[in-house]
């Protein structure tokens, strides 16, 4: 385990990497948490309707997944997540120490909100959150889907996560 590169997930790569990986456990990552603070303007918005999608914003904890991969493959993957993550910047990749289930306390990659980005919206009101969620539609689909997606497969992974799932509610009674 000490010889893989690590890399924490907190959405959809924790699902859906997109590449082979040798380890995969729960980690822990402090000082961050999960939260829908993007305005989304490619994948699940545009601008001139942007949804929302998560970010690692400061503070807190958040509990996820690290993924072990290869030294020699880090290159590829960084390269791969780097397209995929990196699409207007909100993002910054910074290696920050993730404690896994099985114990050690291992560097990862995270993928972490830029604060000084413009899509970078922070913690707008629920009412505000909910207008996006349902309006909002990009190359990806709609931020609905999104949000359904994210809090099924968290929910699946045994994670909870009591106000996306209490927007996800109020969406699915719309």
């Amino acid at each position: 385990m000490a010889d893989l590169v690590w890399l924490f997930a907190y959405g959809s790569l924790m699902w859906r990497p997109g590449f082979v990986f040798e380890a995969s456990e729960r980690a822990v990552l402090e000082g961050y948490h999960r939260a829908l603070c993007v305005s989304s303007w490619v994948h699940r918005g545009t601008r001139q309707q942007p949804g929302l999608v998560l970010g690692l914003d400061r503070g807190g904890r958040c509990l996820g997944c690290a993924i072990g991969i290869a030294p020699s493959r880090e290159p590829e993957v960084l390269a791969y997540l780097d397209e995929r993550e990196l699409v207007t910047d909100v993002y910054e990749r910074r290696r920050l120490p993730v404690t896994l289930a099985s114990g050690p306390t291992v560097p990862a990659w995270c993928y972490v909100v830029r604060r000084d980005h413009e899509q970078y919206v922070g913690d707008l009101a629920e009412e505000e959150r909910l207008r996006r969620i349902r309006r909002a539609h990009g190359v990806s689909g709609p931020c609905a889907e999104y949000l359904r997606n994210t809090v099924a497969h968290l929910r699946a992974l045994g994670i909870r996560e009591p106000e996306l799932e209490r927007l996800a509610a109020r969406i699915a009674g719309d």
